[in-house]
C-alpha cells in the first residue's frame, strides 16, 4: 500500500504543468466583457507581452482593473487605443503622457471608476481572502464616498468598499515553475499577489520558468494554487 501510494503521488506531481506554449494560448479564452486585472505600477510589473497578445486576441468591452490608466503607445494605452476597453477601474488615471486615455474619456469612449490606491489595493485583497467588504475613512466626505454606506466607528467617519473579482489578472513575474509558484523583482512586485488571488483566472508572464525545487520556497511570494497558467514573456506562437 505504502508503494502503490508513493506511486500515486509522484505520478499526481508529474501531470501538473501550468505552463503555456505561447502568450496567444495563455489569453485564447478572454472573453468579450470579461473583466481583468492588470498588474503593474506604471511599467514596473506591467505584463506587456500579455496584453499584446489580448490586443491580438480581439476580446471587447472588457472592463480592465489596473493602477493606472495606460501610458505612452504601449502596454495597457494600445490596448486602451484599440477600443477594446469599456471601463477602466484605477486609483491613477493621469499623468504626461496618458493622452490616449484622456482622449477616451473626454470623448465619452470610456467609462472611469476611480478608487484611491490603498483602497483599490485592499478590495483586491479583499476579494482573494473571501472579505465581503470593509470601512475605510479614505475618500469619505467625497464624491468617491457618493452613494455608498457609511459609518461613525468610535468617533470616526468611515466609509465602506466592497471587494473587486475578475475573471482574469494578467501579472507580471520574475520567476516562476511549472506549478505555477512565483517570485517576483523589487517593484515588479506591486499588485501582482493580490490580484492572483483575486481573479478566477490568473495568467503570469515570467521572464523564466525553472525547475521544480529551484525556487527557494521562503522566497515564493505567490503560491501555485493562486496560478492557473504560466508563460514566458519571449514565447510566441512559433517557439
Amino acid at each position: 500500500m505504502r508503494l502503490s501510494n508513493s506511486v500515486n503521488h509522484q505520478a499526481f506531481i508529474d501531470v501538473i504543468n501550468k505552463t503555456c506554449e505561447s502568450t496567444e494560448a495563455a489569453v485564447a479564452d478572454v472573453h468579450h466583457g470579461a473583466t481583468v486585472m492588470i498588474g503593474g505600477f506604471g511599467n514596473a510589473g506591467m505584463p506587456s507581452a500579455l496584453i499584446d497578445a489580448l490586443i491580438a486576441q480581439g476580446a471587447g468591452e472588457l472592463t480592465i482593473i489596473c493602477n493606472n490608466a495606460g501610458s505612452g503607445e504601449t502596454g495597457l494605452a494600445a490596448l486602451l487605443k484599440a477600443g477594446r476597453v469599456r471601463k477602466i477601474i484605477c486609483s491613477f488615471p493621469r499623468q504626461s503622457d496618458s493622452h490616449i486615455f484622456d482622449a477616451l474619456y473626454r470623448a465619452g469612449k470610456i467609462e472611469l471608476e476611480l478608487s484611491p490606491q490603498g483602497n483599490l489595493a485592499e478590495r483586491i485583497r479583499a476579494a482573494g481572502a473571501g472579505i465581503g467588504g470593509f470601512f475605510t475613512p479614505t475618500g469619505y466626505g467625497t464624491l468617491l464616498a457618493q452613494g455608498k454606506e457609511t459609518r461613525c466607528i468610535e468617533g470616526r467617519n468611515y466609509v465602506l468598499e466592497s471587494p473587486l473579482h475578475a475573471d482574469f489578472a494578467l501579472i507580471k513575474a520574475y520567476q516562476g515553475d511549472r506549478w505555477g509558484n512565483l517570485v517576483y523583482r523589487k517593484a515588479g512586485r506591486n499588485f501582482g499577489p493580490v490580484m492572483a488571488s483575486a481573479a478566477a483566472c490568473t495568467i503570469a508572464q515570467v521572464d523564466e520558468v525553472l525547475e521544480l525545487g529551484a525556487l527557494d520556497p521562503e522566497a515564493i511570494v505567490t503560491p501555485g494554487i493562486f496560478v492557473q497558467r504560466v508563460v514566458r514573456e519571449k514565447s510566441t506562437c512559433n517557439a
